[in-house]
């Protein structure tokens, strides 16, 4: 728990960042607005986990994201993650004003496959999540609010990506809840070309 493979290699990330309301669709389906300013909040390193559980004390929700591992001030990989929420305490939360961290940060709330060297391109990336054969969600960085170049700009103005920082860039329309015996298989593409792929069967 807490640590990634790049090109093979464990790794561990200091932190997780995470970019919320970034695609127009799900910002939708969640009966939400577009926020004024991109919609930020971190999962520790600690809530990196490898096994995807339907409930921890309350049903959990997927969010199928395209994740980026920095380095040197840079991409440097490229890898699937699942964000998972306990979305019944952040309505709550959400509804008294309050932060997010209860449904967002615990333990075992961050999932990510392997991570590959990132192309020279970003802008050509998509993603896709399929649960038990059928196509649950997919988006690409033409659909973001906040493309990766901007998510980045934008992070760096109040605060320094570390190297194996992960930077979670937000879900596309079709989250749900994980329910047990599923099998959810994550891929990040470029173009039409696979970059690397993940794979869970949610107990």
């Amino acid at each position: 728990m807490g640590s990634v493979v790049f090109k093979g290699q464990s790794v561990r990330p200091g932190k997780v960042v995470c970019v919320g309301k970034n695609y127009a669709a799900h910002i939708e389906e969640m009966a939400s607005v577009p926020a004024e300013n991109m919609v930020v909040f971190m999962k520790p390193a600690t809530s990196i986990g490898t096994e995807l559980f339907a409930a921890l004390d309350e049903p959990l929700h997927y969010e199928g994201e395209i994740c980026l591992l920095m380095q040197g001030g840079q991409v440097a990989g490229i890898g699937f993650g699942l964000d998972l929420t306990k979305r019944e305490i952040q309505a709550k939360l959400k509804a008294a004003g309050l932060p997010w961290e209860r449904s967002k940060a615990f333990t075992g709330s961050a999932l990510f496959s392997e991570f590959v060297t990132a192309p020279e391109d970003l802008s050509q990336l998509g993603v896709e999540l399929v649960v038990d054969d059928a196509v649950r969600q997919k988006g690409d960085v033409s659909l973001m609010l906040y493309p990766p170049d901007v998510i980045l700009d934008e992070l760096n103005q109040f605060l320094v990506l570390e190297d194996f920082d992960i930077v979670m860039t937000g879900t596309p329309a079709g989250v749900g809840a994980v329910q047990a015996g599923e099998r959810f298989c994550g891929r990040v593409l470029h173009g039409e070309q696979e970059l690397v792929s993940g794979a869970w069967l949610a107990q």
